[in-house]
């Protein structure tokens, strides 16, 4: 079992990179499904916990900023026995605003919001508990590059 971590700011491919390469394998889950949800946090891990114990891949589609965010993710992983791998999406804040002024107005995010998300922003590293680390980028194809552990 994989629990796959995506991490990186709002508008950086993200959900796209899901769509194309992890959603025939791994069930969805994001508070951006759940945005009136009072307790999105609980409703998450509930959310994971579930697949998980029902022996599903799971890919965890928010920003997941820091080790802060991470961690309960991680343990939650462990508990299950699955391996914890890390989707570093490396911040590129330009293309990020470009992408996200595209968006339709309802699921647009703030540049405030954009902002604070880059100041806590922080890469994954192997000693943060991740089993690897994976780094995304665009491959100026409409695709993208996976590179490898570390």
């Amino acid at each position: 079992m994989e629990l796959a971590i995506l991490i990186g700011l709002q508008a950086s491919g993200k959900t796209t990179f899901y769509r194309r390469r992890l959603a025939a394998t791994h069930e969805h889950v994001s508070k951006d499904n759940f945005p009136r949800a009072r307790h999105r946090q609980r409703r998450q891990l509930r959310l994971i916990d579930e697949a998980l114990a029902a022996g599903r891949d799971v890919a965890v589609d928010n920003t997941n900023p820091d080790a802060e965010t991470w961690q309960p993710l991680i343990e939650l992983g462990r508990g299950h026995g699955a391996r914890v791998v890390a989707y570093w999406f490396p911040p590129d804040p330009v293309g990020s605003a470009a992408r996200n002024a595209l968006r339709p107005l309802e699921t647009r995010v703030p540049e405030v919001g954009l902002r604070a998300t880059l100041g806590r922003l922080r890469r994954p590293r192997l000693a943060d508990g991740f089993d690897e680390v994976r780094t995304v980028r665009f491959d100026g194809a409409g695709g993208f590059t996976v590179e490898g552990a570390g």
